[in-house]
């Protein structure tokens, strides 16, 4: 028993101080009304639930935040499976191309907004207007019709690369005696994708559809450094929403709230597609 605590012991204790104490210092919070700087916090019981219903700001930058998650989450996957089939074909240089295009994910996301704030602000505007193509003659991110599809072009280009590592892990798993005796039956290249490789890595689609829904509803570093949430709130997510409400506005009890709501909200979403996925995988 003792052994056990000296090893269990330590990250249980940065568990409970780092993870669970918060969680549930901020569950309190929500029934109270706090600025963060006075030493006294009125209980306000459920009042600051309410004010997450009404505030339609809030329930804006959420259907934003959907809507960018469902570009992001079928885009990076699509992307991250063609690349991952292209690159267990055997092509020459294979595993050189696999670290580069993992490579985007290494960078930070405050780090990367700021590198494709320059492409799009300058390097893209430059070759727009020498080219004579109108679509890239000013800056997309001051263009609140254009602007959101950056957050969606730099999302994709940061986490295709990841999720293409999980897909090749699961194609290299694709037993070959299954393949050879679906040829040998005289099933097409897109037939043996359909209905052997595909079933087959029902796997790696939960856990890479569940990688991009978590990244995409608590996504904030890159859309702090690449759009500060604008022009015009048009690219405010709610992440960047439920900030600005509790450490700027200083309504903490009201900011805490949403951040439950938001939290439960992820989680419902999250079960379902885990649930959904693996009854999938079940009748595959």
């Amino acid at each position: 028993m003792r052994l056990r605590l000296l090893f269990t012991g330590p990250t249980l204790f940065a568990f409970i101080t780092v993870m669970i104490i918060p969680f549930v210092y901020g569950i309190y919070l929500t029934f109270t009304s706090w600025d963060g700087i006075s030493t006294t916090q009125t209980l306000v019981g459920f009042q600051n639930y309410g004010s997450v219903f009404k505030d339609a700001e809030f329930w804006k930058s959420f259907g934003l935040t959907l809507k960018y998650v469902l570009y992001t989450v079928v885009l990076t996957n699509v992307l991250a499976f063609l690349l991952a089939y292209i690159l267990t074909t055997g092509l020459k240089g294979q595993s050189i191309f696999r670290a580069g295009f993992f490579l985007p994910n290494l960078v930070g996301g405050i780090v990367l907004g700021f590198i494709w704030q320059f492409i799009f602000n300058n390097v893209l505007v430059y070759l727009g207007q020498k080219a004579g193509i109108g679509i890239f003659s000013t800056s997309w991110l001051a263009d609140p019709d254009h602007a959101f599809w950056t957050l969606v072009i730099v999302t994709v280009w940061q986490y295709a690369g990841y999720m293409m590592v999980i897909y090749v892990a699961g194609l290299t798993g694709v037993p070959n005696d299954v393949l050879e005796a679906a040829s040998i039956d005289g099933a097409s290249g897109w037939m043996k994708m359909v209905r052997m490789t595909v079933p087959l890595m029902i796997p790696s689609f939960i856990v890479c559809i569940f990688l991009s829904l978590q990244r995409g509803f608590m996504v904030y570093d890159v859309n702090l450094s690449l759009t500060k949430g604008g022009p015009f709130k048009s690219t405010e997510f709610v992440s960047m929403h439920v900030y600005q409400k509790a450490f700027l506005s200083r309504d903490y009890g009201v900011g805490q709230a949403e951040a439950l709501v938001l939290f439960l909200l992820v989680a419902a979403i999250t079960l379902l597609q885990v649930y959904f996925s693996k009854k999938l995988e079940v009748e595959a």
